[in-house]
């Protein structure tokens, strides 16, 4: 049976550690090296970063900082924000970078992902989807850091970019992004039960049972998480005992 995974994300904006609610309001939550650092000593199983501003001022990913960062880390490390071409990736994977995560250039550019693939192999690309749950009940994808909406439904883009090469899906629920108030369970089931790669979900994780629920009834492959860990609210420790001994297969 395969372990379910706990993943810290590091969002990053001018270089430091952000954390905003329904992708807005952001505030600092500090040095993303040293957060790096300690969610490994927690048992981290893997560490996100995401320069969440890159695509929107149209700029490469903090290549610097992603070196810094992966010098004092021993857990896969995915990185993703301003990704537009297989050079860019290749200079990521040259300073540290394990995989990486492609979104709006993927979305504009769907041969992007076949040429990642075919460059670095399906395991190192993840095709991260911000989606947004509207009135009509259907869960749309969002471009620019969740600033555009298309009019492209989730589900159908990730069975896409899964076709054209994408190893992993990362989805994001803009509506449960910062609230704390649960994952997106109906959703991220979805992808999961209709797609043969893993399904990191993200957005909502506020409570140690919040990670039951995506596991058991979200059927995710693991769950992404950040201002819980940031802000030392749920230690990644404590949650992976807890995790365990509600019988959920974790690294231990």
């Amino acid at each position: 049976m395969l372990t379910k995974r706990i993943i810290p994300c590091l969002d990053i904006k001018d270089g430091r550690t952000v954390k905003g609610t329904n992708f807005i309001n952001l505030r600092d939550a500090g040095d993303p090296a040293e957060l790096g650092v300690l969610y490994a000593k927690q048992g981290a199983d893997e560490l996100v970063f995401l320069d969440i501003t890159a695509t929107h001022e149209k700029r490469k990913t903090l290549s610097a900082l992603v070196n810094r960062i992966a010098h004092h880390i021993n857990i896969p490390f995915t990185v993703g924000g301003g990704i537009s071409s297989v050079e860019d990736v290749r200079v990521l994977l040259q300073n540290g970078a394990d995989k990486i995560s492609v979104n709006t250039a993927a979305f504009n550019s769907p041969a992007l992902i076949t040429e990642l693939e075919k460059e670095f192999g399906s395991q190192c690309v993840v095709l991260a989807i911000d989606a947004r749950k509207e009135e009509d009940g259907e869960w749309y994808v969002y471009l620019n850091g969740g600033r555009l909406k298309t009019e492209t439904k989730c589900v159908d883009w990730a069975k896409q970019g899964v076709a054209l090469g994408a190893g992993e899906i990362l989805l994001t629920s803009m509506n449960h992004d910062g609230t704390k108030q649960g994952f997106a369970l109906d959703i991220t089931k979805l992808l999961a039960e209709s797609l043969p790669v893993p399904v990191i979900a993200s957005g909502g994780g506020g409570t140690m049972d919040h990670f039951v629920d995506v596991f058991e009834e979200g059927k995710a492959d693991a769950a992404l998480a950040a201002s819980i860990f940031h802000f030392r609210e749920i230690d990644i420790t404590d949650l992976k005992k807890f995790l365990a001994q509600k019988s959920i297969c974790v690294r231990l």
